[in-house]
């Protein structure tokens, strides 16, 4: 589990294609922190498991599946990436729940300054239409940010200088493709509400006339 909030950058050092499996290495100075083998760290929003690492870099295997639904496998020898290592309960948690599992690929469609600030709008894939909603929650290459305008097939986001200068999205040009995670708590309220409608059951008190009411829409 992740907040969100990104700890460091990298490179992708390295891809290394074996039937199925993928083994990635990426440079970085948090190679030389307190890491444990089999720990989990996110690289541009996806959860992946530490296999081996030095002073300067780490190692993780990558599946196919993963290389098929995010944008792992299109990276290029070079390429920065956002790095995030997993939350410990003691943490504050500064930004949303962020679980490393990726729902889409969105796609940069526009960058307009605002002073300092920079909104980025992002295409939005059918699959998530229905969990991302203004003033919610979305991870964005492992970046948690806050959803500022949903239109039909597009929503954007706000950037402050703190977060563009250090992740990746400060130099993402348009037609550039992200890894997209939607707010995991608008998954479980979706299979709740859905459960009940399915059982009627009224056991969970939960409905979306409850969630109306009490704010929540």
């Amino acid at each position: 589990m992740f907040t969100g909030l990104i700890e460091g950058s990298g490179t992708l050092a390295h891809i290394e294609k074996n039937g199925t499996l993928c083994r990635i290495r990426i440079n970085t100075e948090l190679a030389q922190a307190d890491l444990q083998l089999g720990e989990s760290i996110a690289v541009n929003g996806v959860c992946l498991t530490l296999t081996a690492w030095d002073q300067r870099s780490f190692l993780a295997d990558v599946s196919s599946e993963t290389l098929k639904v995010t944008t792992l496998g299109r990276l290029e020898h070079g390429a920065p990436v956002n790095l995030e290592r997993a939350l410990r309960l003691c943490d504050r948690l500064g930004g949303h729940l962020v679980s490393g599992h990726v729902d889409a690929i969105g796609i940069l469609q526009a960058r307009i300054g605002e002073g300092e600030a920079q909104r980025l709008e992002f295409s939005l894939p059918q699959e998530i239409r229905r969990y991302v909603a203004s003033k919610g929650s979305i991870a964005i290459d492992g970046i948690s940010l806050t959803v500022n305008e949903v239109s039909a097939d597009s929503f954007s986001v706000m950037l402050i200088p703190h977060t563009l200068g250090r992740t990746t999205l400060k130099s993402m040009r348009i037609g550039g493709e992200v890894n997209l995670e939607s707010d995991m708590l608008a998954r479980y309220i979706e299979r709740l509400t859905s459960f009940s409608a399915e059982t009627g059951s009224k056991t969970s008190g939960l409905s979306l006339e409850f969630l109306a009411k009490n704010g929540f829409m």
